[in-house]
């Protein structure tokens, strides 16, 4: 499989880790994208990726898989180990109900703000930007942050008691607000405590 993406953005970062739990790391063929210089809006890559983002999974078979969630989805079908994704139906849709909201309400919310209301990628990458919508979204990332916290005072781990996918989205989500400087409260200790158990983890940098 190759994944093409770039190294340390919030949404690449979540597909490494996805490899890294499932000891999958060495298997893959890494193929960066200058998404600086805009190859990922160029005709080539659209043609594998309409969405026009970073990461993007090419299979063996020459099939391309495009998101996050259904990119970990694969690798967790594939690969042995602990799922990401749950065993149980109930598993399942608690890890896929939460990591939606830790990504629409933290990664996409923190990005909005950041290519909305901060320089982001820079005019060139820039082309449109509402400051208003985008510190709307700040404020919906901060208000998740404090949701998280409060998930996170009945449970270990984002959906539950076993570290899934959705620990996954709101880690990077977290990674992302540090970058665009979206301050995380200070008074959110079940987040924070979370934060650093997650972050010992050897796929997480620990």
């Amino acid at each position: 499989m190759k994944i093409y993406d770039v190294e340390g953005f919030p949404n690449p970062a979540r597909v490494r880790i996805a490899l890294a739990e499932k000891n999958a790391t060495d298997t893959v063929e890494f193929i960066p994208v200058d998404v600086m210089g805009g190859e990922h809006r160029g005709d080539a890559f659209r043609a594998k990726n309409p969405d026009a983002s970073v990461p993007l999974a090419e299979l063996e078979c020459g099939t391309y898989i495009g998101q996050c969630t259904a990119i970990t989805e694969y690798i967790d079908g594939t690969y042995e180990g602990p799922s990401l994704i749950g065993n149980t139906p109930k598993e399942r849709a608690q890890t896929h109900m939460m990591n939606l909201r830790a990504e629409a309400g933290l990664v996409d919310a923190v990005g909005a703000y950041f290519h909305h209301a901060t320089p982001g990628l820079g005019p060139d990458l820039e082309t449109y930007q509402n400051a208003d919508w985008g510190m709307k979204r700040k404020e919906v990332a901060q208000n998740t942050m404090r949701y998280l916290d409060s998930v996170l005072a009945e449970s270990d781990y984002v959906a539950g008691n076993n570290f899934t996918m959705a620990d996954i989205t709101a880690f990077a989500g977290l990674a992302f607000a540090d970058f665009a400087q979206v301050e995380i409260p200070s008074d959110l200790n079940n987040l924070q405590a979370w934060r650093e158990r997650v972050a010992a983890r050897p796929s997480c940098g620990g």
